[in-house]
């Protein structure tokens, strides 16, 4: 993970600096790419527990680990990917779930200070793009809410909600399918009864209606058992040893950034997206589990 933050860093540096792209996206989308950096950055820093209690070496895991948290939340910023901050208040949550009961008050009030100022020098900073990219968002959402334009890029998300819930509302128990739901989308844009431009896509920009839109109860069921599921049994192990409680904040983690990352996008309909769910749950699974003591069966 901190070889993955380090150099999602760097090509987005790369790209923003040298290529003077507007948005970083490695080689798929800014979208996937800046989710799946900040995804990266956030699992370095679940990691730190456990380098911080290594009896060898702990300096020299630390600084890599940092360094792959700063990196994977940098190429966030510079892919200008705002739904994968939206979430960010939980993801915090999460880390004081895991580590924040067992600091002292200085080192919390501490923590948050360096925090606050950590957002403000992002915010403030023109070349990451992220005060930009707040404010668009912000006029994207006065536009629509006028009726000036609902073809922004916020407008546009919700019109496809608007319209991926009407078709719920008409199959909730069934869904359409996916070719079901492009032709009922589309025919919605010619009907002028959502924005033409939001009726061409192929999925709602948002994880849960488009489970449900297109695949019914049991869609929106099996979604959310899929992270649910996951973040109870990993959350058993916050009480663990620091080792194990690292694994066990990271298994929280991965379910809970994709519930933020599915909020404004489908991401589960990207290659990207599926592989480093499915792989990393696997591997974070066994890992937690091999830390847990063996038990005799009698």
């Amino acid at each position: 993970m901190a070889t993955g933050g380090v150099l999602a860093a760097s090509v987005a540096l790369w790209q923003r600096v040298f290529e003077n792209m507007e948005r970083a996206q490695g080689y798929t989308h800014p979208i996937q790419f800046g989710n799946l950096s900040m995804l990266m950055g956030v699992l370095c820093l679940a990691g730190v527990g456990w380098a911080a209690a290594q009896p060898r070496y702990r300096s020299v895991w630390l600084v890599i680990l940092l360094a792959g948290a700063l990196g994977g939340v940098l190429g966030s910023l510079l892919s200008g990917s705002r739904g994968g901050w939206v979430g960010l208040p939980l993801v915090l949550w999460v880390f004081y779930r895991g580590y924040g009961r067992h600091l002292g008050m200085r080192l919390k009030v501490a923590l948050l200070a360096l925090l606050l100022a950590g957002a403000a020098t992002v915010y403030a900073a023109p070349h990451l793009g992220v005060q930009s990219r707040v404010n668009e968002a912000v006029s994207d959402v006065h536009q629509y809410i006028s009726g000036e334009s609902r073809s922004t890029s916020v407008g546009a998300r919700f019109e496809m909600w608007r319209g991926a819930i009407m078709l719920i509302a008409e199959k909730p128990l069934t869904g359409w399918g996916s070719q079901g739901y492009a032709e009922a989308m589309h025919a919605l844009g010619e009907n002028g009864v959502i924005d033409p431009y939001a009726a061409q896509f192929e999925h709602a920009h948002n994880e849960f209606i488009d489970a449900q839109a297109k695949r019914g109860l049991a869609g929106i069921v099996v979604l959310l058992a899929l992270y649910l599921i996951p973040m109870r049994l990993f959350y058993q192990g916050f009480e663990a040893p620091i080792g194990q409680r690292a694994v066990a904040v990271a298994g929280v983690l991965l379910p809970v950034t994709y519930m933020d990352f599915g909020l404004t996008q489908a991401f589960l309909t990207h290659n990207s997206g599926i592989m480093m769910y499915a792989f990393l749950l696997a591997v974070l699974w066994g890992s937690y589990r091999h830390q847990q003591p063996l038990r005799v069966i009698q």
